[in-house]
């Protein structure tokens, strides 16, 4: 019985040490689901990174098999950000999660949050089922931000409208909403220091998968809200 004992023991333990990495490696395929690839293949059957900006997003999805697809698609998007963070939140919170609450950055569960939230959002915009070749972040890092603060999101989600209505460019109110979302878990939500690191590394992340946006509006070449595309030819 002792050695029985022991032997459930020590399962009980590798189990236990392979919460970790189980958790970044759930992150990363939560938010890895290609849910805008396989929503126009259902509804259209085309590759959405063979059409309109070929970027596999939820405002691509929209021009290229219309508005219902693309809501879905956001809904989704928005739905694995989300996702990702619930899971972090829920294995964290076991009583056999390894790490006791202390002073290096891996004993806080806080990190593991906010680094699944990170993840989910990189893995969205490098998927390994399309050859990394992925969205732009913008729909999954908005589940994670409503997974760790609505109030964030709802600040968030006015700086968006107020830029697209006054500028009419998505791509710039997607890119000014990431650079202000760590101000807002800085000093709206006082948020952990974790949280606020990650939403600066995931605002660097959409503004550089935005790069051909910018240099397109630097051009004056990239296409405003509501704008054919003849006007832009």
């Amino acid at each position: 019985m002792p050695q029985l004992d022991k032997k459930r023991l020590s399962e009980r333990d590798i189990c236990t040490r392979f919460l970790p990495p189980a958790l970044v490696v759930s992150a990363y395929l939560i938010g890895s689901i290609p849910f805008s690839f396989l929503v126009v293949k259902l509804f259209s059957g085309k590759d959405v990174r063979e059409h309109g900006s070929r970027n596999v997003g939820a405002t691509n999805v929209a021009r290229t098999a219309g508005k219902l697809p693309g809501v879905l698609a956001l809904l989704l998007d928005i739905a694995k950000g989300w996702g990702a963070v619930a899971f972090a939140k829920t294995v964290v919170a076991r009583q056999d999660w390894p790490f006791h609450i202390g002073m290096q950055p891996w004993q806080s569960r806080e990190m593991w949050i906010a680094l699944a939230g990170l993840i989910a959002v990189l893995a969205h915009m490098f998927p390994v089922w399309l050859r990394f070749h992925g969205g732009k972040g913008v729909a999954t890092a908005t589940g994670v931000y409503l997974a760790l603060d609505p109030r964030v999101v709802a600040a968030l989600l006015i700086v968006f409208v107020i830029v697209a209505l006054v500028f009419r460019y998505i791509s710039l109110a997607s890119v000014v909403t990431a650079a202000a979302a760590p101000l807002l878990f800085q000093f709206l939500a006082q948020a952990p220091h974790w949280r606020v690191l990650m939403s600066i590394a995931i605002a660097f992340a959409i503004i550089a998968k935005h790069h051909e946006n910018i240099a397109r509006m630097a051009r004056g070449t990239e296409r405003k809200t509501g704008q054919k595309k003849k006007e832009e030819e």
